[in-house]
C-alpha cells in the first residue's frame, strides 16, 4: 500500500475518519486496514473480467466494511478493488477512483478496460487507477443474486402485451415472486444496506485504506449520484470531482428518471434516424419523420411472434429488441450494427437485436450474467421513491410513451406495477444535500444528446455544488477518457493542478 506522505504517523491521520458519522470507536479498525494486494485472478467473476485482469501491471485487493454501518460489530462485507499503480511514482498524486455507473456497475472491470488508454498519459503517470465493485456487485461478497441464467432468459422471451386484468394480476406475481427470490438468494440484510449510503460510505474506508488524505473522483451516470453523496457526507475529505452524465441532485425518484430517459432516448433515436437517413442504405428509410413508424412495422411482429436467430435456438422477443434499440443509444459506434440489425430483422433474423441486447443484460456468450442488472434493481428498490398504485404506474406508463414514442406497443397502456412495488424491504435512501461552501471546485461534464441523462442535469448538478459545468455539444452518455480532446486535456488539467475549466466551457464532437 502506498500513501501520500513517507511517514508512518500521517498514514493513520490519513486514516482517522473525521466524519461525524464514522468517527466512533467501533470503526477504527476498517480505518486504519491494510489493503494486501495480490494477482487478480481471484477475482474474475466474467468472462470479460477473466480476460480483462489479466493485463500486466494490476493487482487486487479485498476491502473489509460493515455489512450495516449501524452495526459496524456484526458481520461484514468484502469490496473487491483493481488498481493500475501510477507509473511515474516521483511525481505521484495519489488514487484517481472510478465508479462506472449503473448502478450494478464493475468499478474493476471498468477500471481495468481503461488501463490501456490511461496508461501513457499523464494521468496514468501521476495516478494509481482504482476501481472497486460496490457492494453487492461482481466480486464483492456477498452479492446480489435473484435468478438463474435459465431463468433470466425465460424471462426476456416474454412478450406478452399486458393488457387484460388477469395478464396484470399474473405479471404482477411474477414481479413479486422476482423479488422474493431476491431476499432469499442475496439475503434481506445484504439488500437492506445495498444502497448508496452506504457505497459512499464504503468509499470513504477505502480512500483511507489506499491511504489518501483526501478523494480524487471519476464518476459517470450512477456514479455522479454517488459522488454527490459521498461529498454531501465527506465535503472535507474530497479533493478533487470529475462528474460526467449527471443525475440531477436530490432526484432519486423513479417517475421523474424514467420520464426523463424516455426524452433522452427519443431525442437520441431521433438523431440516429437522421444519421441513418444518410447511409446509402437505412433500414428505417431516407425520411427521419417516419423512422418512428418504420421502426413499429419492423418490430411489432414480435409481439407474440419472437424472430429466430443464430445463437443456439435463441428467440429475439419484443422486448429484447427495444432493449437492443436502447443499448445503441448509449454510444455511436452502435449505430452501424443497429442498422444492419434492424434491416437483418425485417427480413426476419433477430440476431444483432438479440446481441445487443445481451450487452445491455449482461449476458455472455457462454449463457452466464454478470449480477450487475440484479444489483441494478437492488439499489434501485431501496434507493429511490417507489411507484403507488396501479392507476399511477398506467399514468406513468402514458407519460413514457408520449415522451418516447419509439416505445408504443400499439396496444392500451397496462397498469402492472414493476417489481420494486413489491420490494420485501423499506426504501433507505436518504437524498444527498450537496455543501458547496465546504466542497473544492467539482467538475461536472454533461453532454447535449445525452440519452440517458439529459443536459440540464448536468447544469443543476453543478450550480448545487458550486462547481464548473463542462459542455460536450455531441451525442452519447459519458464521454471523458474517451476520443474527445478537448474534453480529455479539461478534465486532466482540474485532476492534476486543482485548475477547473472556466464557466461556460464547450467542447465540440
Amino acid at each position: 500500500m502506498t500513501a501520500c506522505s513517507n511517514t508512518q504517523e500521517s498514514q493513520q491521520q490519513h486514516n482517522e475518519p473525521s466524519d461525524a458519522q464514522s468517527s466512533t470507536a467501533e470503526l477504527q479498525r476498517y480505518y486504519q486496514q491494510s489493503l494486501d494486494w495480490e494477482n487478480c485472478k481471484s477475482y474474475t467473476t466474467t468472462p470479460r473480467s477473466e480476460e480483462l485482469f489479466g493485463a500486466e501491471g494490476l493487482e487486487c485487493a479485498r476491502l473489509t466494511v460493515p455489512l450495516d454501518y449501524d452495526e459496524p460489530e456484526g458481520e461484514t462485507a468484502k469490496i473487491g478493488v483493481l488498481r493500475r499503480s501510477a507509473s511515474d511514482e516521483q511525481a505521484r498524486i495519489g488514487s484517481l477512483v472510478l465508479n462506472p455507473g449503473g448502478p450494478g456497475g464493475s468499478g474493476m472491470q471498468s477500471a481495468a478496460a481503461r488501463v490501456s488508454g490511461v496508461k501513457s498519459t499523464e494521468l496514468g503517470g501521476k495516478f494509481d487507477l482504482v476501481g472497486f465493485d460496490p457492494r453487492g456487485v461482481g466480486a464483492s461478497t456477498p452479492r446480489v443474486e435473484c435468478l438463474t441464467p435459465t431463468e433470466k432468459d425465460a424471462a426476456r422471451q416474454n412478450s406478452e402485451v399486458i393488457t387484460s386484468d388477469g395478464a396484470v394480476e399474473r405479471i404482477e406475481r411474477e414481479n413479486r415472486r422476482y423479488a422474493e427470490k431476491c431476499a432469499e438468494r442475496s439475503g434481506e440484510k445484504l439488500l437492506a444496506n445495498v444502497g448508496t449510503a452506504s457505497v459512499a460510505r464504503d468509499m470513504d474506508v477505502l480512500r483511507a485504506a489506499l491511504g489518501d488524505e483526501k478523494l480524487t473522483y471519476l464518476g459517470y451516470s450512477y456514479g455522479t449520484l454517488l459522488g454527490n453523496e459521498y461529498a454531501s457526507r465527506f465535503p472535507d475529505r474530497v479533493r478533487a470531482m470529475v462528474l460526467d452524465g449527471a443525475v440531477a441532485p436530490g432526484e432519486w425518484d423513479q417517475t421523474e428518471m424514467q420520464l426523463e430517459q424516455a426524452a433522452g432516448f427519443q431525442q437520441a433515436f431521433d438523431s440516429f434516424a437522421q444519421w441513418c437517413a444518410r447511409q446509402q442504405r437505412c433500414a428505417l428509410g431516407s425520411d427521419p419523420d417516419r423512422a418512428v413508424q418504420r421502426f413499429h412495422e419492423i418490430t411489432r411482429p414480435l409481439i407474440g411472434n419472437p424472430a429466430s436467430t443464430v445463437y443456439d435456438g435463441r428467440k429475439l422477443s419484443y422486448a429484447d429488441a427495444q432493449t437492443g434499440l436502447v443499448q445503441a443509444m448509449y454510444t455511436k459506434q452502435y449505430w452501424k450494427p443497429l442498422n444492419a440489425g434492424l434491416a437483418r430483422l425485417a427480413n426476419g433474423d433477430g440476431s444483432t437485436l438479440l446481441r445487443l441486447a445481451d450487452l445491455y443484460h449482461g449476458r455472455a456468450e457462454d449463457g452466464s450474467y454478470s449480477n450487475m442488472m440484479a444489483a441494478h434493481q437492488a439499489v434501485l428498490c431501496v434507493d429511490a421513491n417507489r411507484i403507488g398504485g396501479r392507476q399511477q404506474q398506467r399514468e406513468l406508463n402514458r407519460k413514457y410513451r408520449q415522451a418516447a414514442p419509439f416505445t408504443d406497443d400499439g396496444h392500451p397502456i397496462s397498469s402492472a406495477r414493476g417489481r420494486c412495488a413489491f420490494w420485501p424491504l423499506p426504501e433507505t435512501g436518504d437524498k444527498p444535500e450537496p455543501r458547496p461552501g465546504k466542497l473544492p471546485a467539482t467538475v461536472v461534464i454533461s453532454t447535449t444528446g445525452d440519452p440517458a441523462t439529459p443536459y440540464e442535469n448536468g447544469r443543476e448538478l453543478a450550480e448545487a455544488l458550486g462547481g464548473r459545468l463542462l459542455t460536450y455539444e455531441g451525442e452519447g452518455h459519458g464521454v471523458f477518457l474517451g476520443d474527445n480532446d478537448c474534453v480529455n486535456k479539461a478534465g486532466t488539467r482540474y485532476l492534476v493542478e486543482l485548475q477547473a475549466p472556466e464557466q461556460g466551457k464547450r467542447c465540440s464532437a
